[in-house]
């Protein structure tokens, strides 16, 4: 009796730190997320994606003694991770296509097995458009390589529409890093963005009908001066993004955010009148990212996450039941981000 009782007593505790581990990965203020679950624990895991049916996850990852990125699938729960990627070169910005049969993501490995070296931060901290970035589709085991551009320039951050017919993509194949559209072949590769500024990070809202993306946009001549310099070496200064949305076609360009900080990785509310996304906007420190909501207007703005270190890349599940995000929070390692989900609450729930 007195080593059941024992037993009994192990078990209660083990569910009462458990329960109290769950509750210590939120902090204090973060009322839209609950139950939040760690998906991938150390190394470097980012950019997580869902795959159509919403079932599975595809994301970037340096770990398993790689030296830069490599593309892994899993299961929503965490389980089943696998390496899709050709494990050389460097990989960025992966994504399902419609079915899950297939995915498509950008690669240097044609140009080089080795990966590429990283940017020059004597100039400050930049952010590298490689021109050996390729994009590439393949079946979702990563069998069945095929290229899909080909413009000795960057070629990446390539994501799908939920429709299934089109594939949004950011090119410096003229010039300037620009928004493109293509069909979901590949196919009909257009330009729909040419203003001066580094256009990127872009989504399709639920029905296909508006893009949402982060951009710059150099204004005074010194600023202009130094996008242009760092533009010619295939470079982007990241310190100041904003919002913007635009239609698949072009038209309609407007911006959202407003606030001379860097924001980026800019999600659509399954509602398409919201827009989730990652900021430093509030932050003391430029290296906290924390992330926020904006109305489609720019109205309305409400901080999501209280991490005093990083938070970002969120994507919700169709029915907007959950969130998906990257975060430094409760890393074993100072370094290591993870992918987490986490049940999503509406105000009034």
């Amino acid at each position: 009796m007195k080593s059941l009782l024992t037993l009994v007593l192990l078990f209660s505790l083990s569910v009462s730190i458990n329960a109290q581990s769950n509750k210590e990965m939120t902090f204090e203020g973060e009322k839209r997320i609950k139950n939040l679950r760690m998906l991938t624990d150390g190394g470097e895991n980012a950019e997580a994606y869902l795959s159509f049916d919403n079932k599975r996850l595809i994301y970037q990852a340096k770990i398993d003694g790689f030296e830069c990125d490599q593309i892994y699938t899993m299961n929503i729960d965490g389980t089943d991770k696998k390496l899709v990627s050709t494990g050389h070169g460097r990989t960025t910005c992966s994504y399902f296509l419609p079915g899950d049969t297939a995915i498509i993501y950008a690669s240097t490995h044609i140009a080089d097995h080795k990966c590429p070296k990283n940017p020059d931060f004597s100039k400050g901290y930049v952010w590298k458009l490689y021109d050996e970035y390729e994009l590439f589709i393949a079946s979702a085991d990563g069998s069945n390589l095929r290229q899909v551009t080909k413009n000795d320039s960057y070629d990446a951050e390539a994501t799908v529409s939920p429709k299934g017919d089109k594939i949004v993509f950011t090119s410096l194949r003229d010039g300037d890093p620009e928004l493109y559209v293509c069909d979901i072949d590949g196919s009909n590769q257009t330009r729909i963005t040419f203003e001066k500024g580094y256009d990127g990070g872009a989504f399709f809202n639920a029905d296909g009908s508006k893009i949402v993306f982060r951009a710059s946009r150099p204004i005074t001549e010194k600023e202009l001066q130094d996008y242009d310099e760092l533009v010619k070496e295939k470079l982007v200064r990241p310190g100041t993004l904003e919002i913007f949305v635009v239609d698949p076609d072009g038209r309609n360009l407007k911006q959202v955010t407003n606030f001379g900080k860097a924001s980026f990785a800019p999600f659509f509310h399954p509602d398409g009148k919201r827009i989730i996304f990652c900021s430093n906007a509030m932050s003391k420190d430029p290296r906290n990212f924390d992330l926020y909501m904006v109305n489609i207007d720019g109205t309305g703005l409400e901080q999501i996450t209280h991490n005093e270190t990083f938070d970002g890349f969120p994507m919700f599940t169709k029915d907007g039941k959950h969130l998906v995000f990257a975060s430094n929070r409760f890393n074993k390692s100072k370094g290591d981000t993870n992918v987490f989900i986490a049940d999503w609450v509406e105000t009034g729930e």
